[in-house]
Parts: structure tokens; sequence; C-alpha cells
């Protein structure tokens, strides 16, 4: 590989920077596109024709036509389609094309596919279940889904406690309940849907439940956004819809909300993706991406950005997951759940647009403030809740951990003494769990991306990335590591390189834009030259082959649901090569991304 001259990157970064910046939509932010979603496609038109059949044909044989022409060779389907076939996507897919006679060639060739993974047919239930251990949240809506297209009797699937939707939220933490985050509306609706068509035998339980349906229904309208979309997410707006309507609720207002966002969001194709959007998680990623270029920011541009990331921090309790306010959601619409990878995200692009006036310090307090009450005992960061969950998503992972060390540690000099005296406590906190979750090998896992070529579907590379790009920022703020921690990532990093100087997520897997951005970020600007200049050269040749926005599946969504966003190669390279030239240039001494220490208080 010829060394990459200084004119070569220089003009790579303003092609991807330019392409990067026409994105940007009529307000002023990024919107992104999301995948479209075999899955997602299955469930809206299960969840169509349960409510009405013959008034959604239209949709539903747009969703059909789409799952037939996008099976994979194998007879399955992935959930994106550049995925592998997986058990639950092809069920999902198989029960929905079997409703069709239209579609009996592709029914076949999925059952076919199903009776290879499963050993047979009749251990397809027990196979499903066996792919997500105890985690019921996501088998047994599967299930549901098979039993209203009469692919598998009521019978075999887990009875769901619905019921303990009635108590009050403030119980589910002190008793330990699963019933936390995303689970609360597919515990409502698919538990009454099992109870409706196969109910218990014990006369006591089955008259609790009884009792319990028009309470539970009432909380389930009541965390319903006013659009209708579950999390944004057609998965569980789907599941709960066509719940609802089998067991006999299809005029229900929150099952007519549902279908009204079924319709709103389908795609030009006749697909659905997996979520609306990720509009403020991309718009973060690309205010930091663009960081490492002074400028390349107008004024006005910065400003319109930060008047609209201002307007997307919740400001009340959240009525869904009942999170104070403070916290910002991966989008900006209705469905949106306040998280601690995009507050963190949000806080630290505040940083970059500029001055920090008085609602900006603000806001960025009760930013900080919402992360801390958010860690849990372990010093680590969870999701969404204080980890007292079954669910992955309330135990504390690395990447969020290294999100919110950044955003405490940049907001540091805009905090009051006794907010900051808390920060820096957590933050002691915080960095004892990265050091006791960091792996053998100096790698870190993280919870929201994986890669489909690794075992366990993990993506070290993106946890180990992300930890170290928070390290480096911390040793510039004259915080003290454990000895060697940082180094044994580096290495890590360093030794995973492929020959071809790219980066992949799985040991000898395919090289994608969005790892070898991650990578060359985090080791731009450390001892480790060769493999930055190699890393940066690869993705300089892929800008000018014009491969360089081709997106890869590493994206993760709930229940291990594979995605891919337009937008992440993008966003990743110009972060990476941004970095790469600055130092190159002499724009940037440190280990802090340029502009990071140039917001200002304004009085």
């Amino acid at each position: 590989m010829e060394t990459l001259s200084r004119s070569r990157l220089e003009a790579a970064l303003a092609k991807a920077t330019q392409a990067l910046l026409t994105e940007l939509n009529p307000a002023g932010h990024w919107s992104g596109e999301l995948s479209s979603s075999a899955l997602s496609t299955a469930t809206a038109i299960v969840a169509l024709g349960a409510v009405d059949r013959e008034q959604q044909r239209e949709l539903i044989a747009g969703g059909m036509r789409w799952l037939a022409q996008h099976q994979n060779a194998d007879g399955g389907w992935g959930d994106t389609v550049k995925s592998r076939s997986n058990i639950s996507t092809t069920a999902l897919c198989w029960a929905a094309v079997s409703t069709s006679t239209e579609h009996a060639e592709s029914a076949a060739k999925a059952e076919a596919w199903l009776t290879r993974a499963a050993g047979s047919m009749a251990q397809l239930v027990p196979a499903i279940e066996a792919r997500y251990g105890k985690d019921r949240t996501f088998s047994v809506p599967i299930l549901m889904h098979l039993a209203i297209c009469g692919r598998v009797s009521w019978s075999q699937i887990p009875a769901l406690p619905f019921e303990l939707a009635a108590l009050p939220h403030q119980l589910f933490g002190a008793l330990q309940l699963p019933v936390v985050s995303y689970a609360l509306p597919a515990l409502i609706a698919i538990g009454q849907a099992i109870h409706h068509h196969a109910p218990p035998t014990n006369p006591l339980l089955n008259g609790l439940r009884k009792s319990a349906r028009a309470r539970t229904l009432e909380v389930l309208e009541s965390i319903q956004p006013q659009n209708g979309g579950f999390l944004e997410a057609t998965p569980l707006t789907s599941f709960v819809t066509m719940a609802l309507a089998s067991a006999g609720e299809a005029q229900h207002p929150v099952a007519r909300r549902g279908v009204s966002f079924l319709q709103a969001s389908v795609q030009r194709d006749g697909s659905w993706a997996i979520d609306t959007n990720l509009a403020t998680w991309v718009t973060t990623l690309s205010i930091k991406a663009l960081a490492h270029q002074p400028g390349a920011l107008s004024p006005e541009r910065a400003l319109t950005l930060r008047e609209w990331l201002l307007g997307q921090q919740y400001v009340v309790e959240h009525p869904y997951t009942h999170a104070a306010p403070g916290g910002w959601a991966w989008t900006d619409l209705p469905g949106g759940v306040p998280d601690a990878d995009d507050t963190p995200g949000a806080l630290l692009a505040l940083l970059h647009l500029g001055v920090v006036d008085a609602p900006t310090r603000q806001a960025g307090q009760i930013g900080v403030r919402w992360l801390l009450d958010l860690q849990n005992r372990d010093g680590g960061i969870p999701t969404f809740c204080r980890g007292w969950g079954a669910l992955p998503f309330d135990r504390s992972s690395p990447d969020l951990t290294a999100h919110t060390l950044r955003a405490w540690t940049a907001w540091l000099p805009q905090l009051d003494e006794s907010l900051k005296r808390r920060t820096l406590r957590a933050v002691t906190k915080a960095i004892h769990f990265l050091a006791t979750h960091q792996r053998t090998d100096g790698s870190w896992l993280p919870l929201w991306f994986g890669n489909e070529h690794a075992p366990d579907d993990e993506n070290p590379l993106y946890g180990t990335a992300k930890v170290v790009i928070a390290l480096r920022e911390l040793l510039n703020r004259d915080f003290t590591l454990p000895n060697g921690m940082l180094e044994r990532a580096l290495c890590w990093l360093v030794e995973r390189q492929d020959i071809s100087g790219g980066w992949s997520g799985a040991k000898n897997g395919p090289v994608s834009v969005e790892e070898t951005a991650l990578a060359v970020e985090a080791l731009a600007g450390t001892g480790h030259v060769s493999a930055t200049d190699r890393g940066a050269a690869w993705l300089t040749e892929q800008i000018e082959a014009d491969t360089w926005r081709e997106p890869a599946p590493i994206g993760f969504y709930f229940a291990k649901l594979w995605y891919y966003e337009r937008l992440y190669p993008q966003i990743w390279t110009v972060g990476a090569l941004g970095r790469v030239a600055a130092l190159r240039v002499g724009e940037s001494e440190s280990d802090t991304p340029a502009g990071l220490h140039r917001a200002t208080s304004e009085t």
C-alpha cells in the first residue's frame, strides 16, 4: 500500500465532509435512513391483517412482494438484506407469507430452511426459545405471531404475567420485577392475547388475570405515543397491535393508533424499517465527527443545531419509562425514550457548537445529573433504567459507560462545585467498572453493536474503540488510569488490523468502512503510527473508489435485531480522517478532539 500523502488525505476528507453536510435535512439536522427489515415487514403485514385484512390488502400485498423478492438464496431471511438467515426472522417471514397462496413457493423454501435449522418443525418452538434463553421479551412475541398465523398452537406459548402492569410502577424496582424498559407494552398486549386463547387452568389465576384486563389496557393506552408507535419501533408496535386484534380488541384505540403508525411508516418499496429514524443519534455523531475540522459548521448551522438539540431534551418525566427529566432519546419523534448513549452524545455535541450560554449550561447540568442518577452500583451505566431488571439494556455496558465518562469530564468546567464533586466521584467508579470489565485480551464488548461473523454476534472492535477514545480523553484531562489498561486495548486494536489496512469486528471477518473508521479514530495520535496510516489509507481508497458509503449491518436493535444506518460509514469516516488530518497539520496537539475545550462560558 503506497504512503498516504497529505494532499490525498485532504482531498478525501473534503469529499467526505461535503457529502455529510449535504445530508442535512431542510430543518438543519441529520435524519439518516435505516435499512429495510424483513422482520419488521413480516410483523407489520401480520398486524395489519389481524386488524382488517381486506381494508389493508394493498399494504399487505406490497409487504408480501418485498419479502418474496428479498428472500435469501438458502430460503431464509436475515434482519437486513445484507444479513445471514436466522431462525427468528425466517420464522416470522415464513408465517407471514404462509397466509397467502400466492407465495406458497416462498413459504415452502422457508419451511425447508427452518427444518434444517431446528432439526425438525416439531423442534421449532424450543429452538426459538433457546435463542433468547430466559429473556422471553422477544421469544414469546415471535411465538404469538406464529400462532396468529396458525403455525403453532397457543398452548405452546408461555404465559406472560400481564397483571403485574396493574401495579404502581414504583413497585417494579423495589420488587426487582423484569417489567422494565421496552417490555411493558408487549407484556400487556401479548399477555392478554395468550390469556384469551389459552387461559390458565388455575381458577384463581384465571380470575386474577380477567380482573386485570381493563386496568392494564388503560395502562397500555396511557403509555402509547400520540402517533401510535411504541419506541418508534415497527416490530413492537406490530406485536402489540396483532395481539390486541387477536384478543378481540381490534377496535381498541391502541390498536387503531398502531395501524395508523404502520400506515404512515411504510417505505416506498413496500417494506418497513426497524425504527422510524435515529435523528438525534446521527446528528450528535455528525457534530462530533465534524469537530475535528474547526469551521466545518458555519455559525448559522451551529446555532440551528444547538437550538434543535436543546429542544430534544426531555424536560418532564417520561410517561413510558418514568425517566426523570434531563435525558435525550435517539429520535425527535414521539416514540423516543431517553437513554444513556444519546444523552452523553447530546452533551458532547452541545460543547462543540460554540458558546455555552445560560440555556445550554442549564441543559448540560441537568443532563449530567440525569446520567449520575442512572449509574449502577457497579459503577457502570445502563441504557434506560438502573439495572435491577433481567433485561440486558438495564445492566451496565462498557460502551455506554465510556460515552458517559467523556460527557461528564468534558462538562466539568461548566458545573457548580457540588455537582462537580459528585461527578468526580462517579468518574472514579466508572473507571473502575471499565477496568474490571476489560477482557483478558484487552478488549471490551459493547451492547448496541455486533458483528454476525463473530462468535455470539459480538463486536469487540466497536466496544474497544469507543472505550479507547474515552480513556485518551481522560488522560488528557489529567485523570489517572489503572496501569496497562489503555496500552493493552491499543495493542489489541493494532493486532486486529487486517492485511488490507482495514478492520472487522470479527477476527478474520470482512472489513467494513464503519469498523475501520472507528479503529483509526481511536488510534490516531498514539504511537501506533503505521497502523493508523494504513487504516487512513484504506479509507481514502474507498472514498476515491466511491465505495465508502456502503453500510454494514453492525447495528444491534432490541433483542439482537440487526440493522444498518446509511449515514454510519459517512459519519465515522469523516471523524477518523478529520482526526488524522488535524494531527498532521498540527491543529490538534493533544488527544482531545478539536473544539472540545473551545467552549467558553457566557454569563
